[in-house]
């Protein structure tokens, strides 16, 4: 009994919503998981990036999947293994069987994204995609406001397991919800799952993003980071020249031709680096710089999240106002700005400054992310709909696994340069400064884009010069 597109857009949002939860919530609880089982906190955001890397690992695959077996089968399939991977999770004893659990939960994760998100281009018409994002971004975007709160309500005063174990009921009613009401779509004459090219980018992604976790960090044997940094990169070439001879390669690199899908990517990636390590550092600033308590530290956080529910409204007026290019380039450069502005952080900040200057980061970075995940599938066509969501997925948590690691790799640097033990104020500051300065530089790679770009989803229609 499918329902309407709305309906099913509220539907994908739940599980959506499940997995930003959950992302927020472990965050939060970092510190606590690191004391239960003896290891230095700094390191616990392996944690975070092993569930990042299963995402960009299988990513690529789930689009073919969805032509093949059909977009309901796999969506459901997929809530089923993210739900099993909680559980997991929560029964975790140790960083290795935590980082296992993390990863089998990551590829329920790689499912639900981009399925979801195909679900809603191919029943949406173009010049209601605009509304259509928001309304399936909005119950998503509950998920990080109550996920520090509710991790550090949690973390204080019962046990980190629970914020795994939460998942379940989700999980459940999520299966049942998709079973009875999202559409069962599937791509007429799928092409052959291109082999070569899944394990080729496994490789790769795994190569490089294992390289980016461990180098001078002492957690392997260099040889061991430099090998597999080298296997990335050689895989990431043999990728590029097997996908110019494939028919139907994993990952369509030749959608990169398309000026408003390439700004997506290329900016879209340096800015959610800069975002990405957010959730990793404010939280840890917030408990191990100030002193504060999970709780504590949930609450201000909160506000980050809440600017971005806040923003939603105003997103369709203001590419409509604006248009794409122009509200990518201003807005851009405001959220990076957002973010530097925590470097400037201390404890003697007064409560309503930094929840001020958190809402508003929020409120920005909130509308930046819908215009580049709307404008990127304008001018794609309907039979490469399936290749734009599996490639846009994956280098979308590409970088935000960057974000975390980039993130941490700046703080333990300047704690090294500092010779602090644990982080200070100042590490903190000098990291934030570091991703502000990523994300800042998505703004110019927005004038590679038309000035009419997306006029047909935005409604925008600029004024010929005279």
């Amino acid at each position: 009994m499918p329902g309407s597109p709305r309906l099913t857009a509220l539907i994908v949002a739940c599980a959506l919503f499940m997995q930003n939860l959950d992302g927020t919530v472990i965050a939060t609880a970092l510190p606590a998981m690191a004391r239960d089982f003896g290891a230095d906190p700094i390191h616990m955001n392996v944690a975070l990036t092993a569930y990042l890397l299963s995402l960009a690992v299988f990513i690529p695959a789930s689009g073919w999947t969805a032509d093949r077996f059909g977009a309901r089968t796999v969506f459901r399939a997929a809530i089923a293994i993210f739900t099993l991977g909680s559980v997991l999770c929560g029964r975790a004893d140790s960083v290795p069987f935590l980082v296992l659990a993390r990863i089998f939960q990551g590829i329920g994760g790689a499912m639900m994204v981009p399925v979801g998100r195909l679900v809603m281009l191919r029943t949406t018409p173009k010049h209601e995609l605009v509304g259509a994002m928001a309304w399936l971004s909005a119950p998503a975007l509950i998920g990080p406001v109550i996920g520090p709160p509710l991790g550090g309500l949690l973390v204080t005063y019962a046990s980190w397991r629970w914020i795994f174990d939460i998942n379940v009921p989700i999980g459940l009613l999520g299966i049942a919800l998709v079973t009875l009401y999202v559409p069962e779509i599937k791509q007429p004459g799928a092409a052959k799952l291109d082999a070569i090219g899944l394990v080729l980018c496994g490789l790769a992604l795994s190569g490089i993003m294992f390289a980016v976790e461990t180098i001078g960090r002492g957690v392997v044997a260099p040889w061991a980071s430099w090998s597999m940094a080298a296997t990335g990169c050689l895989s990431a070439l043999l990728y590029a020249l097997h996908a110019r001879r494939h028919a139907a390669p994993l990952l369509d690199l030749s959608l990169l031709r398309i000026p408003t899908f390439l700004v997506s990517v290329l900016g879209g990636s340096l800015f959610r680096i800069g975002v990405g390590a957010m959730p990793f550092l404010l939280p840890l600033m917030l408990q191990l710089g100030f002193g504060q308590t999970a709780l504590r530290s949930g609450l201000l956080t909160l506000a980050s999240s809440a600017g971005a529910i806040v923003m939603k409204p105003a997103t369709t007026f203001a590419l409509r106002r604006f248009g794409f290019r122009d509200t990518l380039l201003v807005n851009g450069v405001l959220s990076a700005l957002f973010i530097g502005i925590c470097a400037a952080f201390t404890p003697s900040w007064p409560a309503v400054l930094l929840y001020a200057a958190l809402l508003l980061g929020g409120f920005f970075r909130s509308l930046q992310f819908t215009a580049y995940n709307t404008v990127a599938y304008g001018d794609i066509p309907p039979h490469r709909m399936s290749g734009a969501t599996s490639l846009y997925a994956t280098l979308q948590q590409l970088s935000l696994t960057l974000g975390v690691t980039t993130g941490a790799a700046v703080l333990e640097l300047t704690m090294t340069l500092s010779g602090h033990a644990s982080p200070e104020t100042a590490d903190f500051s000098a990291a934030f400064l570091a991703i502000g300065l990523i994300a800042l530089a998505c703004a110019p790679a927005t004038l590679l884009m038309p000035r009419h770009a997306g006029s047909e989803l935005s409604g925008h229609h600029p004024v010929p010069a005279k």
